[in-house]
């Protein structure tokens, strides 16, 4: 496997949080396995990774029940026509990857529109899926304009997807570290979660938001008008952190050019 999965046990509740590798932006997609279905979290970049994970889900016995995606990004969709089960995500979530048109994965493949669109909408509140209670809930500002958070309020599970990233670079090409900052805050302040699912990196606990705070207020401080002066500045000060090609990503975004 080229992925990672690490398997976390909440009794009625399994989560199956694979991440990609580095070469892939380390993007996570959680597999939350409840006792007869399995729900999936975001569809992967690249479809060869997202062939790895609809493979370990399989593996699990039990039908794949929904594909749920959390934002616009391409990272977290691309994949989405491999599960072969319902997308689901906010109206304003569908409308934006609706609005992109065809994509690529890295291999050159041409992804077509209509296998990335979600067609089941995702409305806020409560649902009682299999016996189990999720919350969803829109966010707006930060990594992306809209966000879906995910909450398992009986297990502690805090499904954040890329309003928390954990030992990986942060994608800054939104320019919104204030409305970040604020969705962290707010996150940070429910402490009946003990397990927070990030969108890029491995599971973590309620410590990645000071680690998210103090990113943050490093990238607010060294982004100045020179996209690589910033990625040199931030590469060192987090040397151990993977998905740097964010930093480039982000800073065509920010600059309108490639910075390698």
């Amino acid at each position: 496997m080229n992925g990672t999965v690490t398997v976390i046990d909440k009794g009625a509740v399994r989560i199956h949080s694979y991440m990609a590798g580095d070469d892939s932006l380390n993007v996570t997609t959680q597999l939350i396995e409840t006792p007869g279905r399995v729900i999936a979290v975001d569809a992967q970049y690249a479809l060869a990774y997202a062939d790895e994970v609809v493979a370990y889900a399989k593996g699990l016995g039990k039908p794949l029940d929904r594909l749920i995606i959390t934002h616009a990004h391409p990272d977290h969709f691309h994949g989405a026509a491999r599960f072969g089960a319902p997308v689901h995500a906010l109206a304003a979530v569908r409308d934006q990857i609706a609005a992109q048109g065809d994509g690529q994965d890295p291999t050159g493949t041409v992804i077509p529109v209509a296998d990335m669109t979600p067609t089941v909408e995702v409305l806020p509140g409560t649902e009682v899926i299999d016996g189990v209670p999720f919350v969803f809930e829109a966010h707006q500002g930060g990594e992306a304009t809209d966000e879906l958070v995910i909450k398992l309020p009986e297990q502690g599970v805090l499904v954040a997807q890329d309003l928390v990233y954990h030992a990986t670079h942060l994608f800054l090409g939104n320019n919104d570290i204030p409305g970040w900052v604020k969705a962290v805050d707010e996150l940070a302040a429910e402490s009946s979660y003990d397990t927070v699912l990030p969108g890029h990196g491995l599971p973590a606990g309620p410590e990645v938001f000071d680690e998210l705070r103090r990113y943050l207020a490093d990238a607010g401080e060294l982004l100045g008008s020179d996209g690589e002066a910033y990625k040199r500045a931030i590469l060192a000060r987090y040397p151990a952190w993977g998905g740097s090609l964010l930093i480039d990503i982000a800073n065509q975004y920010l600059f309108g050019a490639t910075d390698a």
